[in-house]
C-alpha cells in the first residue's frame, strides 16, 4: 500500500477530522465539536495522527495520556496539559475514524500499530479506549479486554465499554532490565 501515510495531525487537517467526526458520530449523539476535538490533540500532539490515503485525507487518531480506568468527558474541553504522572503509564485512544472509501482495507489497524510503536517508543504500559457504536468485537479481535467496572460519563451513552489492552515490548525488543549487544560491545 504505497498510496497510504501516517503523519502526525498538523494544522490543516482540522476541516477534514471535524468533518469526518462528525459523519462518524453525529447520527448516534457522539460527535463532540471542534474545540473538544483540539483539545485533545493540545493535551499530546506526539499521539495524534492522520492517515494519506489514495492522495487525500483517508482518516483520524487521536490519543492522550490519561490515568488508567479514566476517559475524556465527550461533554468537555481537557483543560490545560497532560499531568506528568499521566505520561509512561497509560495512552488513551479517544477517537479513530477513517475516510467511508478507505474502510475495510485495514487503514484502522494500520493507525492502531502506529499507536502502540509509539506508545512503547514512549514507554506506556497500557493503552485504553473507550469502545462505542458497537465496536467492542473489532477492539477484542485487536486484544483489547472490557473492563466493564468501569463507570463512564454518560456522555458516551449507555452501551459504551472500557476496554484496556496491555501495551508490552515487541518480540525483537530487550526484556527490561536486559542488555542488547549494541551496549556491551
Amino acid at each position: 500500500m504505497t498510496d497510504t501515510r501516517i503523519r502526525l495531525l498538523q494544522e490543516e487537517d482540522w476541516d477534514d477530522v471535524v468533518a469526518l467526526e462528525e459523519r462518524a458520530y453525529a447520527a448516534s449523539g457522539l460527535s463532540e465539536g471542534r474545540e473538544a476535538l483540539r483539545s485533545r490533540h493540545r493535551a499530546s500532539p506526539s499521539t495524534c495522527f492522520v492517515l494519506e490515503h489514495a492522495g487525500g485525507f483517508g482518516g483520524y487518531l487521536l490519543a492522550l495520556p490519561y490515568p488508567l480506568f479514566h476517559c475524556p468527558d465527550l461533554s468537555r474541553v481537557e483543560e490545560g496539559v497532560v499531568r506528568e504522572s499521566h505520561r509512561g503509564s497509560n495512552l488513551h485512544t479517544h477517537d479513530l475514524a477513517t475516510v467511508e472509501h478507505a474502510r475495510g482495507r485495514g487503514m484502522a489497524r494500520r493507525l492502531v500499530r502506529r499507536l502502540e510503536e509509539t506508545g512503547r517508543a514512549a514507554h506506556y504500559r497500557s493503552l485504553s479506549l473507550v469502545a462505542v457504536c458497537g465496536s467492542e468485537t473489532l477492539w477484542s479481535r485487536l486484544g483489547y479486554r472490557t473492563r466493564p467496572e468501569v463507570v463512564l460519563p454518560a456522555s458516551y451513552g449507555a452501551e459504551a465499554v472500557y476496554m484496556t489492552k496491555p501495551l508490552g515490548p515487541t518480540a525483537g525488543d530487550p526484556a527490561p532490565g536486559s542488555t542488547s549487544r549494541a551496549e556491551v560491545s
